[in-house]
């Protein structure tokens, strides 16, 4: 038997939640959210009196509205969905290996996880973010907490860092079958009518992709390998973004302007998968599944479907085990 030395973790990071769907639960989460700088890289002089002064005083409760809407019996969907994916992929990987769930905003804190699985003697750390394509503003901010702890502490951990996996073959495998499956349950879309499909992802500010994030590139590079493995005209798969927040400009086509649009003309069906999130959350639940779909149906549109592929699926735990199994190579 391995001992903790060298049994290695996988420490499963995702996003972050609010405890509850409370204003002021909310409020606690956004304002360690949105004072990273890695997402919001205006100076903190100019940003916090903003921040303090008008978004969380008026943000949070908008924002706990919505949480109520998609809060499961057994919590928050993110930090559920997440959770049941470490279970099934400490199984899928097996006794040899302990995986934990970490958030980098929230609770159970990255930084609480690395000092536990440290003090119980651990040495061995693979860090995977649930995020398929690489963004300064998540895995990268992913990973200066991790670097913050090495600073922070004199024995410290090896650390293998998994960097993305935007066309791993799990992942475009994973996909594909979500939407084959979707298909076979509800009939192909009809492309030569006008039917689409969209890969919305997690939009980030231009500012941020001129600076040479390479965020878009791999979201790009995600639509193209689903596109080739599906066999379906390239026109009939649209990338979009969604998500956006402040006045800054963001990446774009909007999911939500390109909904309207379609539907505006005459487009019947759409059909949306968000490669970039492998746990349901908000952003999916309430932002796709019920904002974008009223406004595709108020415009003209007749079916819209959102096509979830994460969270328990087979094809999720799979591509989670593929960059699993990767990073421990040489370890077990």
């Amino acid at each position: 038997m391995l001992s903790e030395e060298t049994r290695p973790v996988v420490v499963l990071v995702n996003l972050g939640t609010p405890k509850s769907p409370t204003a002021k639960d909310v409020r606690i989460y956004l304002r360690e959210f949105l004072s990273d700088r890695r997402v919001i890289e205006m100076h903190p002089l100019v940003w916090k009196p903003i921040l303090e002064g008008i978004i969380l005083r008026v943000r949070p409760r908008q924002s706990a509205e919505k949480y109520r809407t998609v809060w499961l019996d057994e919590g928050s969907p993110l930090l559920h969905y997440t959770s049941r994916q470490a279970e099934l992929l400490a199984q899928e990987l097996g006794d040899g290996v302990r995986v934990e769930v970490a958030m980098r905003y929230g609770e159970p804190s990255l930084r609480d996880v690395l000092d536990r699985v440290c003090s119980q003697g651990h040495r061995r750390v693979v860090i995977l973010p649930d995020y398929p394509q690489y963004s300064g503003s998540t895995t990268g901010s992913i990973n200066d907490v991790v670097a913050s702890w090495i600073h922070k502490n004199r024995d410290h951990m090896e650390f293998r860092l998994v960097r993305s996996f935007p066309t791993s073959s799990a992942y475009i495998e994973a996909l594909t079958n979500a939407l084959e499956d979707h298909w076979h349950r509800h009939g192909r879309p009809d492309f030569a009518s006008g039917d689409r499909v969209l890969t919305s992802f997690h939009s980030i500010p231009v500012a941020m992709h001129e600076a040479g994030d390479p965020y878009r590139a791999e979201c790009e590079a995600t639509r193209d390998a689903l596109v080739e493995r599906l066999g379906i005209p390239a026109d009939g798969l649209l990338g979009t973004y969604q998500s956006v927040f402040g006045p800054a400009q963001w990446l774009t086509p909007a999911t939500i302007d390109t909904v309207e649009q379609l539907g505006r003309s005459g487009v019947r069906r759409v059909d949306v998968i968000c490669p970039g999130f492998v746990a349901d959350c908000l952003e999916t639940l309430e932002e796709i599944n019920q904002l974008n779909r009223q406004t595709f149906i108020d415009a003209g549109g007749t079916e819209f479907h959102y096509v979830p592929w994460g969270n328990e699926s087979p094809g999720a735990v799979a591509t989670l085990a593929q960059q699993a199994r990767r990073h421990l190579s040489g370890w077990l």
